[in-house]
């Protein structure tokens, strides 16, 4: 099972991008997915998680500007960023909760981050 994260980049202030993480592998079923990020000197921080179901929880601090969906059919999410900020730069990672083929439990899995710099 693998998670493949792509859609980083740089991009000046109030502008946007778009993250997609795609699951791939012996997947039996996917229950949550969602974003983290990274900036140097800090903890990884939940951005946005969305339930197989489609509930979505936001970190506070972008709550408003990003929006996180996925396409159950094609064990996809993504992670719609607007109004960036400076303070959004950061590594993003996805995550997601998966039962491989023949598995018992859900486990969680990350993709590889992706750079997201918001400079001008």
């Amino acid at each position: 099972v693998q998670l493949q994260a792509s859609g980083g980049g740089l991009v000046e202030p109030g502008g946007s991008l778009t993250l997609s993480c795609a699951a791939s592998g012996s997947i039996s079923s996917i229950n949550d997915m969602g974003w983290y990020r990274q900036a140097p000197g800090r903890q990884r921080e939940l951005v946005a998680v969305i339930s197989g179901g489609g509930s979505t929880t936001y970190a506070d601090s972008v709550k408003g500007r990003f929006t996180i969906s996925r396409d159950n059919a094609k064990n996809t999410a993504s992670l719609q960023m607007n109004s960036l900020k400076p303070e959004d730069t950061a590594v993003y990672y996805c995550n997601a909760r998966i039962l491989r083929r023949g598995g018992f439990a859900f486990q969680p899995y990350w993709g590889q981050g992706t750079q997201v710099t918001v400079s001008s």
